[in-house]
């Protein structure tokens, strides 16, 4: 036997396919190793050290940002009869987030997430109890509105999660990038299964179930998340050399911009509910509106796995005359088909161009917010888009009650316009 074949040596790989017979057939075998394909970017990702953690725990604590507004709706005008009253309780409730969301995050930046959003959120679990019970043993209506105010101090567990990826990736502006999709595509997630389950609840449950289980999974994800000290940004104290975000050069015209972004998201909601219901299809619009935010969770996904090109600043116009262009289709499919299946296509359309334009400014956003100042920026961020919705709701209801359902599609497509305007004319001041 040659030395080549000694017992006492390990067998060697064949170098190439070896043909072997297989009863009468002749197989080819590969015994090369094959190249392992590297991993992708949301990979790469969630494998940096404590990221999964603090990632599960914002998933369970952001999903009833979707589900509060429903759940106190379906709760109280179930019980109380009056979708007037529910609807002003829960536009209590989002004034008073609007107006309390960037104290609690100048109080983030400065102690912590830790410190900061676990009181808080063990607030808004008293304020939901309190307005369960008032509900439950019908308290005066002035009750409700007290109860529900108090819940105005909801973290903005989205911001805090953004927070800690750009201490985490330190300046790797592709991964940031990547990162910030990613929470966007999360941010959809969560408006979509968010109302889903809180009517579920509700309804097959109890009226209290779905403001109860929100709670429940709020406190239980800011403990989770909050337990994750390794990934959570040095809190910074008070410095006069950190400027607030609102006297930083190019935020005050960004944060109108994102003003103009709410405004395409209240006013196609109240206007897709509008259409839907004109012909005779009311039960369908959810299912609808879940499409358009589908759209934009794929999208999201797609741009975060992309590299982009160039700043963020020169991408932002163009995302801005995509989502201006884009929203035109649901008015377009309105006025010439009159269709809710066409519609819904028209929508799911154009929800992706709404995550890219997202994701880009709020890079732009993050980009220009001093570190120490950062989950405030992202808060005052909020407080615009809640705005903006509010004026879209309001405008688009108005349109589509007093002109036509089908006008009413043009009020998103005019929002869309204006911001698209906006960040084009402060494009050309950064540039110039």
């Amino acid at each position: 036997m040659p030395q080549s074949m000694r017992r006492d040596q390990p067998a060697r790989t064949p170098s190439r396919p070896f043909p072997t017979l297989t009863a009468d057939t002749l197989v080819t075998v590969d015994f090369r190793p094959r190249a392992t394909r590297p991993p992708g970017p949301y990979r790469r990702l969630l494998a940096r050290p404590g990221a999964r953690a603090f990632v599960a725990g914002n998933l369970i604590a952001r999903l009833p940002a979707g589900m509060f507004g429903m759940s106190t709706i379906v709760m109280i005008a179930g019980t109380r009869g009056s979708y007037a009253l529910a609807g002003a309780v829960g536009a209590t409730g989002l004034a008073a987030s609007a107006l309390a969301g960037p104290w609690v995050a100048r109080l983030v930046d400065r102690h912590g997430q830790a410190r900061i959003a676990v009181p808080a959120a063990l607030c808004v679990v008293l304020g939901s109890l309190a307005l369960v019970l008032c509900v439950h043993y019908g308290a005066p209506d002035w009750t409700l509105f007290a109860a529900y105010a108090t819940t105005a101090t909801t973290p903005n567990t989205g911001g805090m999660a953004r927070a800690r990826w750009a201490h985490l990736l330190d300046g790797d502006a592709a991964a940031l990038h990547t990162a910030n999709s990613f929470e966007q595509a999360v941010d959809e997630l969560c408006y979509m299964l968010g109302p889903v389950l809180a009517a579920f609840l509700c309804t097959a449950v109890a009226p209290e179930a779905g403001l109860l289980v929100a709670a429940s999974l709020l406190l239980v994800g800011i403990l989770l998340f909050a337990a994750q000290r390794t990934t959570e940004p040095p809190p910074r104290p008070a410095d006069r050399a950190s400027a607030s975000p609102l006297r930083v050069a190019g935020v005050p015209p960004l944060l109108v911009g994102f003003l103009a972004t709410g405004a395409v998201f209240g006013s196609m909601e109240v206007v897709t509910v509008a259409y839907a219901d004109g012909l005779g299809h009311r039960g369908a619009a959810g299912v609808v509106l879940m499409l358009q935010a589908a759209g934009s969770c794929a999208a999201g996904l797609l741009y975060g796995a992309l590299k982009p090109a160039g700043p963020a600043e020169r991408r932002l116009p163009w995302c801005l005359l995509a989502m201006t262009v884009l929203m035109g289709l649901p008015w377009l499919s309105a006025r010439t088909a009159g269709s809710l299946p066409l519609l819904a296509l028209a929508l799911l359309v154009a929800g992706m161009a709404t995550a890219p334009t997202m994701v880009t400014a709020m890079t732009v956003l993050q980009g220009r917010v001093p570190a120490g100042r950062l989950n405030e920026g992202l808060s005052l961020m909020v407080t615009a888009l809640l705005a903006g919705i509010a004026c879209g709701s309001a405008s688009g209801g108005w349109i589509a009650e007093h002109a036509a359902p089908t006008t009413g599609f043009v009020v998103p497509v005019a929002a869309a316009g204006v911001a698209f305007v906006i960040g084009s004319a402060r494009a050309v001041r950064r540039a110039a």
